[in-house]
């Protein structure tokens, strides 16, 4: 077919005309304009670079703070045996395995951490992830299909969250710590699903509640449904010789998947799922955060293997823990802080407004002591906190320093000593 002239003409006009739309900044999301707020006022305290670790100090900007706002609750991450390991592992195996260990990044030291940790926690079976993020992400898109339902806690940890949008099955939250609210949900649901699976954290991160498994674990029998622990607090902190929550309260037995994190108490990174045989044979083969991640590198394993014979085999790291919080959690109440009751080593003190959380937090850095505010939506609206946390490794001299503080920051921003 042919054209004439002044169609090509009009064509190539139409072409030269095409209006071309402007792509919208991410600037313009509130997260940054709250962002540059705190930037603007010299209050932004995230991404802090950390120049120098010892047991329990950090410095930042030249300047040697008391570190309160850390997870290395047993103060692992310098211990010489731990750090010994870590080098030993180096040195056989390389920095990294560049492999997912489904195909070939699965060494001999991955398996024998496989079973120290099965053994450790008290069941079957268990298996090692890259990170906490992702023994929770894959496991529960594994565990929740198409026609199964999840029931987690409304506090639970972002990964949990996270997990119940990738997974297909349906996700319903009941209210935090209440069994009646559970309860209800079982009752009414049960009967709709092939699998229903509760999800809680063992220990909860930002308040320091301790889950009520027993409680869990009764109505679980009740209505036949699976029990799913993410003991990421809870791990090498909680019951005999730091094997936690579970053991705490006795139901090893009781708890179909407990998950754990080495970023906290044993000093690395990694996760691990733990169950019976069959469940994390399934896991192995489903969970696609674990088929498709390079795994652990060898010195994070060695790590965390060497902590575990540390807990294990000295009593007294676990019992100066203890003795620190039972320390702080007594200088914080005599000081008049609302310290939500908790009674693990992370111990969060209610500010309110988050502007004065936020100012708080650097007139505390401006005293050489390093903590963490912690704003909505991670908490709710009037509700930000300070989340402080102990560690074995913590000396009293410089818990003392942290309560004087405390003290006087309380007085300069009259912080109340209740929730309301």
């Amino acid at each position: 077919m042919k054209h004439n002239t002044s169609e090509i003409l009009k064509e190539q006009d139409m072409s030269n005309d095409v209006i071309t739309r402007s792509k919208k900044p991410f600037s313009d999301c509130k997260i940054i304009e709250r962002a540059n707020v705190l930037r603007d006022n010299d209050l932004y305290f995230f991404f802090r670079a950390i120049e120098d670790t010892a047991a329990s100090t950090v410095t930042v900007k030249g300047k040697k703070q008391i570190m309160i706002g850390s997870n290395n609750y047993l103060g692992l991450t310098h211990h010489p045996v731990v750090q010994e390991a870590a080098i030993k592992a180096i040195e056989k195996f390389g920095t990294g395995c560049t492999g997912s260990r489904f195909l070939n990044g699965n060494l001999s030291i991955h398996e024998e951490l496989d079973e120290k940790i099965a053994k450790y926690l008290g069941h079957e079976k268990a298996i090692v992830f890259s990170t906490g993020m992702q023994a929770n992400l894959g496991a529960l898109s594994a565990i929740c299909g198409p026609k199964d339902l999840m029931l987690f806690d409304s506090e639970n940890h972002a990964s949990i969250i996270d997990a119940s949008r990738l997974a297909l099955g349906t996700t319903f939250k009941y209210k935090h710590n209440d069994m009646a609210s559970l309860e209800e949900l079982l009752e009414s649901n049960v009967s709709r699903f092939n699998r229903v699976i509760i999800v809680a954290d063992g220990v909860f991160s930002m308040t320091g509640d301790i889950l009520r498994l027993p409680e869990i674990v009764k109505l679980a029998k009740k209505y036949g449904a699976y029990v799913y622990v993410d003991d990421a607090h809870g791990l090498g902190v909680m019951g005999p010789q730091g094997r936690g929550t579970m053991h705490h309260f006795d139901v090893v037995k009781d708890v179909d998947f407990n998950m754990g994190t080495f970023s906290k108490s044993f000093a690395s990174i990694g996760g691990v799922i733990s169950g019976s045989a069959d469940a994390i044979d399934y896991v192995r083969h489903s969970a696609r955060s674990f088929m498709f991640s390079a795994s652990m590198p060898p010195a994070a394993v060695a790590t965390v293997s060497a902590c575990i014979d540390v807990v294990s085999n000295d009593p007294t790291i676990l019992e100066n823990l203890w003795t620190n919080v039972e320390f702080m959690k007594n200088g914080f109440k005599e000081l008049g802080f609302f310290t939500y009751g908790s009674q693990t080593p992370i111990i969060p003190l209610f500010i309110g407004d988050d502007m004065k959380a936020v100012k708080m937090t650097k007139f505390l850095e401006a005293n050489g002591v390093f903590a963490t505010p912690v704003l909505p939506p991670a908490v709710p609206k009037g509700e930000a906190l300070i989340r402080t946390s102990y560690m074995a490794s913590h000396d009293k001299k410089d818990l003392a320093t942290v309560l004087e503080v405390f003290a006087d920051a309380k007085k300069v921003f009259e912080i109340p000593s209740n929730l309301h």
